[in-house]
């Protein structure tokens, strides 16, 4: 029995004693815990504030950052301004420059007209004096027919006849004279005037180099795309031209790579093909075939904004898409190494200049001069490329005034009206002045030269011919003894006519007919 009791006094106290130590634990750990919060208010606050400091550090420096790029921008802002200023300036000067030339060839042509009216003037008063000098010669004649039956056996009939024969031949040769005369000066003052509306047009326009060569160069990143442009073996670079029909070099120019092909349209196809594989940076045989693909796409796109932007700058509205289409397509030819839509811009505008230099329809103008060779981009046929150019642009209604211009250029059908010739007049402007054409070789110079020469030695009566100026001018020899001065005249135009109809050559060749006889006598 005592032993029980002294087993539960122990397990009583071990019981106490243990709910003692639980509650004297618990105290002293919410003891801890209150200050353990008390510390992570207080780093918290602490945290807060070194925020909010950062805070106001960095949006000062930010801010400071912002005046900075401001006050950079307001300079540049302020340095573009003075320019645009300048720009205005030199613009304003140079349209009163213009201005005062305009005022001035507008003084010229009224100076013009009064001589015109002048020289109409004096055409009556010579008009009226021949009428009087008609009157007299027949009072002449009536006086000579009674002194010729007076002093000669001759029969009135045979007198007269003789007599009107006589003046008849006097009359021919003063008219001839007169005809003579008033064709010299209506052709020189005719020539005068055209010189001085030429010379206008072209000071007006700013020519730029439009020769093409059968290069394209494209810009890399590194040489180490070289490598990749390459491929294993050869593999890129074969698949490359394969695809594009397109020569491509790569050689130790640093960051270039060069295209080779005379074709401008494959050309510019196989320089967006490499620039869209250098972007993604793939180059394999398959990554080719598939940018490719893309380009082809995409060239359709160029060759609309192309025709579009040309349009566009000569201000010429309402053309169909499919002619805006073609226009595009000239970008990528050429004629006789000259780009091809740029030769017809310039056609286009010095056309638009002369004709508003002569009151002419400067809409008109600059459409035939636009579109004179668009025949060069269409599918070729068995007529020349004006005919065929005429014949698809009368499925669109196009103008019969347009329509003839680009027809006549080349001289396939006549003019019918002044645009025609301005279009022929610009067209030739464009192709011969210095820049417009490509390199010519020394041998194809010296062929042409020879052709010219061996035209003109066809002709009877020629002894020698001499092609000078670059082929610009001809000189001719001829036998004095078998050529008369009216016969040297039509010699040089029957030359003239023939070098025309075979030869081709840019701008006018001079033909000059020389002509001496030699008398020679010896004193012995």
């Amino acid at each position: 029995m005592g032993i029980v009791i002294n087993l539960f006094l122990i397990v009583f106290a071990s019981v106490i004693f243990f709910a003692a130590g639980f509650l004297v634990g618990r105290y002293f750990l919410e003891r801890i815990g209150t200050t353990k919060v008390l510390e992570a208010e207080e780093r918290a606050v602490q945290i807060v504030q070194e925020a909010q400091k950062e805070a106001n550090e960095y949006k000062e420096l930010k801010v400071s950052e912002v005046n900075q790029e401001w006050k950079k921008k307001r300079r540049e802002f302020d340095q573009e301004v003075v320019i645009k200023n300048n720009k205005y300036t030199q613009l304003q000067k140079q349209t009163q420059q213009k201005e005062a030339q305009l005022k001035k060839q507008s003084q010229d042509v009224k100076d013009l007209e009064r001589k015109l009216q002048d020289q109409r003037k004096e055409i009556d008063q010579v008009s009226a004096s021949l009428t009087l000098r008609s009157t007299e010669l027949e009072r002449i004649i009536v006086e000579q027919n009674q002194r010729l039956e007076s002093i000669s056996n001759l029969q009135a009939e045979e007198a007269r006849q003789m007599l009107i024969d006589n003046m008849v031949a006097k009359a021919k040769e003063e008219a001839t004279e007169t005809i003579h005369q008033i064709h010299e000066e209506a052709e020189q003052k005719a020539g005068r005037l055209a010189e001085k509306t030429l010379l206008t047009a072209i000071q007006r326009i700013s020519f730029e180099q439009a020769t093409e060569n059968a290069l394209s160069v494209v810009h890399i990143q590194s040489d180490e795309l070289k490598g990749r442009i390459i491929g294993r073996e050869g593999r890129n670079i074969k698949a490359f031209e394969n695809a594009t029909g397109v020569d491509i070099i790569v050689d130790d120019t640093p960051e270039v790579v060069i295209l080779s092909c005379f074709d401008p349209l494959r050309r510019e196809l196989a320089k967006l093909t490499l620039q869209k594989l250098l972007v993604d940076g793939i180059i394999h045989p398959v990554a080719i075939e598939k940018a490719y693909e893309d380009a082809k796409k995409e060239i359709d796109d160029v060759i609309i904004s192309a025709g579009e932007e040309a349009l566009s700058s000569l201000q010429i509205p309402d053309m169909p898409a499919e002619i805006v289409s073609l226009i595009g397509k000239m970008k990528f030819h050429t004629v006789y190494g000259q780009n091809l839509l740029q030769h017809s811009r310039e056609v286009a505008m010095l056309a638009g200049l002369m004709a508003s230099e002569l009151k002419l329809d400067v809409r008109l103008a600059k459409r035939a001069g636009l579109l004179h060779d668009i025949g060069l981009v269409l599918p070729e046929g068995d007529e020349p490329h004006a005919i065929t150019a005429m014949n698809y642009l009368k499925k669109f209604n196009e103008s019969h005034i347009v329509l003839n211009a680009i027809a006549a250029h080349h001289g396939d059908v006549n003019k019918e009206s002044p645009l025609a010739d301005l279009v022929d007049a610009a067209n030739t402007i464009s192709l011969s002045r210095p820049g417009a054409r490509g390199a010519v070789t020394a041998d194809g110079n010296v062929k042409r030269l020879e052709s010219l020469e061996e035209i003109a030695k066809g002709f009877p009566g020629v002894l020698k011919t001499y092609a000078l100026q670059a082929g610009r001018e001809i000189r001719v020899i001829v036998e004095g003894d078998n050529v008369s001065d009216s016969q040297a005249d039509v010699l040089a135009h029957d030359i003239a006519h023939k070098i025309e109809s075979e030869a081709q050559y840019p701008g006018q060749i001079k033909v000059s007919i020389i002509r001496e006889k030699r008398s020679i006598a010896y004193a012995k």
